[in-house]
């Protein structure tokens, strides 16, 4: 083809600066976007991928930009507010991260879509509702026009991505910016919205901008690929292509990315650290109707389910949302208020797990032991971690409870200790060397690191604050909650990398909750399959990897 007939890009980005008070944070980007074509922009968090979408419309507040980006011949940046109010939602939507965020709480999502399509098609308010509906039921909802009635807290999480994905469709637009649509979501989810993406793209010759830093749906999803770091494309090309000889060392690190397996092997007769048999955990549910001014139903989040994990190994319970992954964990914890039937074994105590907050309704100092011995690390670093602690009083907060005894210097030697050894901190040389002065003996650059906050941090670097705070009263068990899930790949493999360690060395058990396949190859030495509350499979992960019996494991094995 000849270079006057190649085809005029949609999208056409040239020399994109964006700053904020004078800081360059995204410098001289360029690419360009097709009718019909998938470009994925790649990169870890902090690389300015979404700032670089949000800069296309200028939806970045307070920011300097400059440079070029033509939407069909035009350039949106310099626009007035007018103009790009009309191509918002009509020629260019948006999928975020976090439908639970984007959408209004006290609205229903048809309501949400409706709004949209009055806006921008002046329809009535009769034809817009029926136009939502038409929407959800597009995006594959079930039942959308009960769906389209419900708030954005009714639905879960699949079914509030298809409706912000039904939202940004309302208008059907040339161009849709998708970033991160699918983070928060289970693979089987995952491979769904994907899917639908896909559908909804070649129906609508939709051009999609997709923003991720998970590579496995690039290659699945996109045509060619743009991958960003610190602010400047590093390389973009064919999809294959670069996946198959990448040319810059950014890519290179990020292909090797993947999650590596280095624990020990399986003894099968070591110990068990943690039994449940025939745990139950039900949660109150209103009743329809009169019924429910006098009595209340049971949801059973747990059915009947029976685990074991031994001593030094790794126990993975998989699932997607709502399969009771998280209402286990929260047994094992005795954080439970529900009722629950059965009692937990743990270093042959009997725990009941039915009392707010206790392990056992009638000694307390079982259960101030097992909580020293019983440690959790979650999902969100951020939300799990007091913004107006510092790190020092976060990981220093366990010891007070668990061994009043020490003194401020022996508490301080201890945070130091597993700080370092979490990979937080270098050996440094103290002030005062001759120990004379027990309030210097760290350094200038690790004093002021003990008195930052968690805002302060990476995410990789506040989950390992979190595994600190864990390790520092010297527990037998971590339970792990999406440790990863919220993490960049390369950042994910530095923890898994940490935690293995971890465990060879300390002889961790880790109860493993996780939706992610490649985590559990890496980690698990037992697997969990739970579906709908209930046990559907369990075994050693060769096994399972090898020959699942069950349909519903073998359709997760195959989503990943």
């Amino acid at each position: 083809m000849s270079a006057a007939s190649e085809p005029v890009p949609l999208l056409d980005v040239h020399n994109l600066r964006v700053a904020f008070d004078g800081l360059e944070v995204v410098h001289g980007v360029s690419f360009s976007l097709n009718a019909g074509e998938k470009l994925a922009l790649v990169g870890e968090s902090g690389s300015g991928k979404s700032v670089t979408a949000l800069a296309i419309l200028k939806l970045v507040l307070n920011a300097q930009i400059s440079g070029l980006s033509l939407l069909n011949g035009h350039n949106t940046l310099s626009m007035s507010e007018r103009q790009l109010m009309a191509i918002r939602g009509d020629e260019v939507a948006m999928i975020f991260q976090e439908p639970m965020t984007a959408l209004n709480p006290l609205f229903s999502v048809g309501a949400q879509i409706a709004e949209v399509v009055q806006l921008k098609n002046g329809l009535s308010k009769r034809q817009a509702w029926s136009r939502a509906i038409e929407l959800l039921d597009q995006t594959g909802i079930s039942e959308p026009q009960r769906r389209a009635a419900s708030y954005p807290h009714q639905l879960s999480g699949g079914q509030r991505q298809r409706a912000m994905i039904a939202m940004a469709l309302a208008c059907s637009p040339k161009l849709l910016i998708a970033d991160e649509p699918t983070t928060a979501l289970d693979v089987t989810l995952r491979m769904q919205i994907l899917q639908l993406l896909a559908d909804l793209q070649v129906q609508n010759n939709m051009a999609v901008l997709l923003i991720t830093h998970d590579l496995q749906m690039v290659r699945r999803f996109a045509d060619r690929v743009a991958v960003m770091e610190r602010g400047h494309i590093v390389e973009q090309g064919d999809v294959d292509d670069v996946f198959k000889h990448p040319q810059h060392a950014y890519t290179h690190k990020l292909l090797g990315s993947t999650p590596v397996r280095d624990v020990h092997a399986a003894n099968a007769q070591a110990p068990a650290i943690l039994s449940t048999h025939n745990l139950n955990v039900a949660y109150p549910k209103p009743l329809p109707g009169w019924r429910g001014w006098f009595n209340q139903g049971e949801f059973l989040a747990v059915n009947n389910a029976s685990i074991s994990l031994l001593r030094g190994h790794t126990l993975a319970v998989i699932g997607e949302s709502g399969s009771g992954k998280t209402s286990l964990a929260l047994a094992v914890l005795g954080l439970l208020t529900p009722r629950s039937d059965a009692k937990n074994k743990f270093e042959g105590i009997l725990f009941n797990v039915s009392v707010v907050g206790s392990f056992s309704a009638t000694n307390n100092i079982v259960n101030k032991a097992l909580r020293k011995d019983v440690q959790v690390v979650f999902q969100d670093p951020f939300s799990s971690l007091s913004p107006r602690m510092t790190v020092q009083e976060i990981v220093g907060e366990g010891l007070g409870i668990h061994f009043p005894h020490l003194t401020k210097q022996q508490q301080l030697t201890r945070i130091l200790a597993v700080l370092r050894e979490v990979g937080l901190l270098e050996d440094d040389k103290p002030n005062d060397p001759t120990g004379a002065d027990p309030a210097a003996q760290v350094s200038d650059a690790t004093a002021a690191l003990l008195m930052r906050y968690p805002h302060a941090f990476s995410g990789g670097q506040r989950q390992r604050i979190a595994i600190a705070r864990a390790l520092v009263v010297e527990p037998q068990l971590l339970v792990l909650d999406e440790p990863t899930s919220a993490l960049d790949a390369t950042i994910q493999k530095q923890v898994l990398l940490l935690l293995q360690k971890l465990q060879k060395q300390r002889g961790l058990a880790y109860l493993l909750i996780t939706h992610d396949i490649a985590v559990v190859k890496a980690m698990a030495h037992q697997v969990v399959v739970m579906q709908d509350g209930s046990v559907v499979e369990s075994g050693r992960l060769d096994d399972l990897l090898a020959a699942p019996k069950c349909a519903y494991t073998q359709r997760l094995f195959a989503a990943s």
